[in-house]
């Protein structure tokens, strides 16, 4: 099992900039990222393959990136260029398999998730 923990949300202007950490206790495993609003499923944001492959939600290519740092089991979303429908609550998720990366039923642990709010 991996417990994930999540770090680094807050609050950024629009244009601004934060990065998100997860902590994982183990490697081994297929990554992503969520987010969830208030009344509407979790969304998938970026994920991240065994290979280090790659994918984005159309809402965020070209402005978010996902990474891991695998000597230190942590993956990473660097968020640039905010804008204020980022606002969300983003969740780290991890499965040892995933064929759909972006449906939330593909992750089996998941963090606590960390809050980001964008507003000027």
């Amino acid at each position: 099992q991996v417990q994930p923990v999540e770090s680094g949300g807050g609050s950024a202007q629009p244009g601004g900039t934060l990065r998100l950490s997860c902590a994982a206790s183990k490697s081994g495993y297929c990554m992503a990222w969520f987010r969830q609003i208030p009344g509407k499923a979790r969304e998938g944001v970026a994920s991240i393959d065994l290979d280090d492959d790659t994918q984005y939600a159309e809402s965020v290519k070209g402005r978010f990136t996902i990474s891991k740092d695998h000597a230190k089991d942590t993956l990473y979303l660097l968020m640039n260029n905010l804008k204020p429908e980022d606002t969300a609550m983003y969740y780290c998720a991890a499965s040892v398999t995933v064929r759909f990366p972006f449906s939330s039923t593909a992750y089996n642990y998941w963090g606590q998730g960390t809050q980001v709010t964008v507003s000027s």
